[in-house]
């Protein structure tokens, strides 16, 4: 089938009231017959609104249509440590444009990061999770258990009622979602899971990841890739209060799950898909399912070399009468080559349906913009996959895996 590329255009991007030219860096394909297939916008773009740079994108739509596209904003590199906020954009015509920027969270100068969040479908009430932890400790340190019980991650949960202008203060959960024996922590990132069907239904699931510390008289030090380890939160109170679903982190070093992303198919049942941080398996990609709403997995996290690419972080989307997508870079050596993929058969067979890019690209968030669209926000540039957060717009009907 066809490969969908992408072209160059100059498009307004809203901030703060004031037109700002970026070059969009993303897609606006040709579909099978010549009709455009995707337009695009960009909400995020780095060296602007006091930021150094932008990553770590999630989006979701709320339950009044509007689009929340969050990020992290990073003040002085684009580093994972350091002064990082939690920022987001609104948009009310379906990511066509993007309204000022917002600080979720932050301002004390310390990491917070990681936004995972989620519409409550009942009530419209949009729930965020993200991480924190001091500005001065890195991922490695925290994994080799040097960091302090204050400068380690910790867990926070903010919620709007106001369709995501306002925010509230963030209230610690880190006692309810991190066992006291795991270092490193990490919601998502990108957009959780409302379940809609089932006898789960209502409930908040959250992917999220974490690592353990080594045995006793082990002469690892706790930073090695095989102390990662999967699992998920959840809700059943629209975000009150949280608890540990699954656990997955045998420390075999085949499957080391990292960064994760969820889907809840037709009949009720969750599909997770994860990172692989250079496990021993072939491929860079695991994935698992959950027949009871994320409490337990059916079988533990399992290869996916069906997903070519880098080891990077990606995101899953099963639409309303589409098939399951699978949004990633496809580049198999570097985080280039934003492509979509496609499943019919609940995540064990995948096709490429689109090639959104091949420029340089790395994470990204599918979110359902309304019956007809499907929308992407990932990070992208021209040399450096870290220079833009853009966001297309693409037909559903495109996406469909064709004999």
């Amino acid at each position: 089938m066809p490969i969908h590329r992408r072209h160059f255009a100059a498009l307004p991007l809203a901030v703060a009231g004031t037109a700002l030219t970026a070059r969009a860096v993303h897609a606006a394909g040709r579909g099978r017959e010549g009709e455009a297939v995707a337009t695009s916008s960009v909400p995020f773009v780095s060296g602007t609104e006091g930021y150094d740079t932008f990553r770590i994108p999630a989006i979701v739509r709320t339950r009044r249509g509007t689009l929340i596209a969050f990020a992290e904003g990073r003040a002085a590199s684009g580093s994972d440590t350091g002064e990082i906020d939690v920022v987001a954009r609104r948009s009310i015509d379906g990511g066509r444009t993007w309204g000022p920027l917002i600080r979720v969270k932050g301002g004390d100068g310390d990491t917070h990061g990681n936004p995972a969040p989620v519409v409550d479908p009942r009530t419209g009430r949009v729930t965020l999770l993200t991480c924190r932890n001091a500005a001065g400790v890195t991922e490695r340190q925290i994994m080799a258990g040097e960091a302090t019980a204050e400068q380690t991650r910790r867990v926070f949960v903010q919620h709007s009622d106001d369709d995501g202008r306002a925010w509230s203060e963030p209230v610690e959960i880190t006692a309810d979602v991190k066992r006291p024996d795991w270092r490193w922590y990490a919601t998502g990132p990108g957009h959780a899971l409302a379940l809609t069907v089932g006898p789960y239904r209502g409930r908040l699931v959250v992917p999220a990841n974490h690592s353990v510390a080594p045995p006793p008289g082990s002469s690892d030090t706790g930073t090695e890739a095989r102390y990662y380890g999967g699992h998920c939160c959840l809700s059943d109170d629209g975000g009150r209060t949280w608890r540990i679903g699954f656990v997955d982190d045998t420390p075999d070093g085949e499957v080391n799950a990292n960064e994760s992303t969820a889907a809840q198919l037709p009949d009720g049942r969750i599909y997770f898909n994860a990172r692989d941080q250079n496990g021993t398996a072939e491929g860079t990609r695991c994935d698992a399912h959950s027949a009871d709403g994320g409490r337990s997995l059916v079988r533990p996290y399992r290869p996916q070399p069906g997903l070519v690419g880098p080891v990077v972080q990606g995101s899953v989307l099963r639409p309303a009468g589409g098939p399951l997508l699978y949004a990633g870079p496809a580049d198999p050596t570097a985080r280039a080559r934003m492509t979509i993929r496609a499943s019919t058969d609940d995540g064990t067979r995948w096709t490429v349906v689109h090639e959104v890019s091949d420029l340089p690209a790395a994470y990204s968030d599918l979110v359902q913009v309304d019956r007809n669209t499907i929308g992407l926000l990932y990070e992208t540039g021209e040399e450096r996959p870290y220079e833009t957060i853009g966001f297309v717009r693409l037909p559903q009907a495109a996406l469909r895996p064709t004999a």
